[in-house]
């Protein structure tokens, strides 16, 4: 049985050869395809606990980190949950909401990433809306999407599948939840 990180680099190989006429490839083709595919890391972290998940899952992966950065920074009273009146709260409230992102939250040369992990604090038992900014900014099709997350309390499920209900054209993978992730936990979750 495959690591699931072969297997996510290899879906996304099969997906770039399906869109490039489906040619048919051998053994030796594929296992060349998975190591050339580039990885993407992209997240939003408003305290620094994600951003030190993505920096550790870019080591292991060897991908590329972008950073999801809000043209309005977030201060500790928008992130008070606790206050109705709250940025996040209203934010959360409104999930037509689209916080702006820094230089428009565009990927440059988005076409050489074939993996893109998607990471976020869990905000109301789902992904804070600047990340539907973020995918709606780029050009995600016939990419493997995979969402991270860290949160204090809740898991990932929801945030995953409101995740794939908005946006069903993208090819989601299962997520996972970081909290604390070490390299040897991303490693042991990606299979390598």
């Amino acid at each position: 049985m495959k690591k699931l990180f072969y297997l996510i680099v290899a879906m996304a190989a099969l997906s770039l050869s399906a869109c490039a006429g489906g040619n048919k490839q051998d053994k030796a083709d594929m296992q060349q395809n998975q190591s050339a595919g580039k990885t993407l890391v992209a997240y939003f972290s408003a305290s620094g606990v994600t951003e030190g998940v993505a920096k550790t899952l870019a080591e292991v992966t060897g991908g590329t980190l972008y950073k999801i950065d809000p043209e309005q920074p977030y201060t500790d009273a928008d992130l008070d949950w606790r206050d109705s009146t709250s940025r996040s709260s209203v934010e959360m409230k409104d999930l037509s909401s689209r916080p702006a992102i820094k230089a428009g939250g565009k990927v440059e040369n988005i076409e050489q990433y074939d993996t893109v992990f998607v990471g976020f604090p869990v905000w109301w038992y789902t992904a804070p809306t600047i990340i539907n900014t973020f995918i709606e900014a780029n050009d995600f099709k016939g990419k493997v999407m995979i969402p991270f997350a860290t949160s204090g309390g809740s898991t990932i499920d929801k945030s995953a599948a409101d995740l794939a209900k908005a946006y069903p054209a993208l090819n989601w993978q299962p997520g996972r939840l970081l909290n604390g992730a070490t390299q040897d936990t991303i490693r042991a979750w990606l299979g390598m």
